[in-house]
C-alpha cells in the first residue's frame, strides 16, 4: 500500500484522540492479564493496542468500518468486521471496552461515510449505545464488565438509567473535563 492509500485509509478511520486516551488508560488500570477482552468500535486499533500491551490479556478489536479492521491489523492484532457483538458468542469475553460514536447529530444528517458513522450518535448520541447496551450481556462472561466511554454531550446520566434497565450496575472510574465536553468512562456489570 502506497502513502496516498494509507492517508485515504486514515481519513476514513478514527484516529486516537483524547476520548481513545482516556479509555485507554481506565482499561489498562483496569483490566487484568488473562483475561479475554473484546474492543468494539476500535477504529485505529489504538485502544486494543495499548490493552494488549500493557496487559497480558488476549485482545480482539472489532469494527463495522473495513479500513478501521485493515488499520487494526496493520498494528500486529487480532481484528474482526462485526456489527457491534453480533458475531461472537455467548459468555465470551471477561471485558467489552467501547469508545462510541457519541455526537448528537440532527436527524436529517446522513451517515455518507466511515467518518461521519464513526462520531454520529443519532439525534440524542445515543443511536449507538443503547443497542449496544442491550447486546453486549450476551457474550460476557458471567463475572464479565463493561468499560464504556460516554460524553457529557451524550448524557451521562441518561446513559447509566439505560444500562440500569438493561441489567447493569454502573460506576464512573475516569472522567476528564474540556471546554466543550466532559468525556467519563463507565465500568459497567451485570
Amino acid at each position: 500500500m502506497d502513502l496516498a492509500e494509507r492517508r485515504g485509509l486514515e481519513t476514513d478511520v478514527y484516529q486516537p484522540a483524547e476520548d481513545s486516551r482516556l479509555l485507554a488508560d481506565a482499561a489498562t488500570d483496569r483490566l487484568e492479564g488473562g483475561d479475554l477482552i473484546l474492543e468494539v468500535g476500535t477504529g485505529s486499533g489504538y485502544v486494543a493496542e495499548q490493552i494488549a500491551t500493557n496487559t497480558d490479556a488476549r485482545v480482539v478489536a472489532a469494527d463495522l468500518n473495513p479500513h478501521a479492521v485493515s488499520q487494526a491489523r496493520d498494528r500486529g492484532l487480532e481484528a474482526v468486521r462485526a456489527d457491534l457483538v453480533a458475531p461472537f458468542v455467548d459468555g465470551a469475553f471477561d471485558a467489552v471496552v467501547f469508545n462510541p460514536p457519541y455526537l448528537p447529530t440532527e436527524p436529517d444528517h446522513e451517515w455518507d461515510d466511515w467518518m461521519e458513522r464513526a462520531l454520529s450518535g443519532g439525534e440524542d448520541g445515543r443511536a449507538v449505545i443503547d443497542p449496544f447496551l442491550e447486546q453486549v450481556p450476551r457474550v460476557l462472561a458471567s463475572d464479565g464488565v463493561v468499560l464504556l466511554l460516554v460524553s457529557s454531550l451524550t448524557g451521562v446520566e441518561a446513559v447509566v438509567e439505560r444500562a440500569g434497565e438493561c441489567g447493569f450496575s454502573a460506576v464512573a472510574v475516569a472522567d476528564e473535563s474540556f471546554p466543550y465536553e466532559t468525556l467519563t468512562v463507565l465500568e459497567m456489570w451485570l
